[in-house]
């Protein structure tokens, strides 16, 4: 039995995406991140940190999504989806599979200052666009690898591109997407993937965000 305890629209998509690339069976457990579930002894045993993902796998529960994807793919190596130790590409691979936690970390700072803070007047207008920034950087890395290539690494599709299944979506609500076509065009050709559509059909709805775009409020 596979089982993912997992939040709509969260970092746990990633690993969604992952199993149904690997064509795997999987049973889905669903949280909310506004309702203490997370927080729960249950989960907080397979997850101490009370934070999605977490798999249930092999007789074993495993958190961390970086965790979770490296281990699904030592796992099941003949689908190809990561080159192997000792490929050309692996440093490559590995530099943008953890790449994907640096903007991750950038969009949760934003998410807890734009919908999380309460009241609105503990917001900070100048960390939102600092954080925006630095977000807008990691992007233009992006942009600048997808110019002329479909994916994040040279040879095609692998397990790194899943892990920015998350964060894509997301970078568009804090940084507007005019200066990234290439950005823009990869977000369209991952999620006509046969394996996206399924595990966005799993996915659940999300309840984090309630706008298109966040505008930082005036000072």
């Amino acid at each position: 039995m596979i089982r993912l305890h997992h939040v709509p629209g969260s970092r746990s998509f990633r690993i969604l995406w992952l199993l149904e690339e690997l064509a795997l069976d999987y049973d889905i457990q669903p949280y909310r991140l506004d309702d203490g579930s997370t927080r729960q002894p249950d989960f907080l045993a397979l997850s101490p940190a009370g934070r999605v993902p977490a798999l249930e796998i092999d007789r074993q529960a495993i958190f961390e999504s970086g965790a979770i994807l490296q281990y699904l793919l030592e796992r099941q190596p003949q689908a190809g989806l990561a080159p192997l130790p000792g490929a050309a590409d692996r440093a490559r691979f590995l530099e943008w599979l953890h790449f994907s936690e640096t903007q991750a970390a950038l969009l949760e700072q934003l998410n807890i200052q734009h919908i999380f803070l309460r009241p609105p007047e503990a917001r900070s207008p100048v960390l939102m666009k600092l954080l925006a920034r630095r977000l807008a950087v990691t992007m233009q890395a992006m942009e600048r690898t997808l110019t002329g290539q479909d994916t994040l690494l040279a040879g095609g599709f692998s397990a790194a591109d899943v892990a920015y299944g998350f964060n894509i979506p997301a970078v568009f609500r804090f940084v507007r997407g005019d200066a990234f076509p290439a950005l823009q065009a990869y977000a369209v050709r991952m999620a006509v993937r046969p394996a996206f559509q399924r595990a966005q059909a799993r996915d659940g709805a999300g309840t984090l965000y309630a706008r298109d775009f966040y505008e930082v409020p005036d000072v």
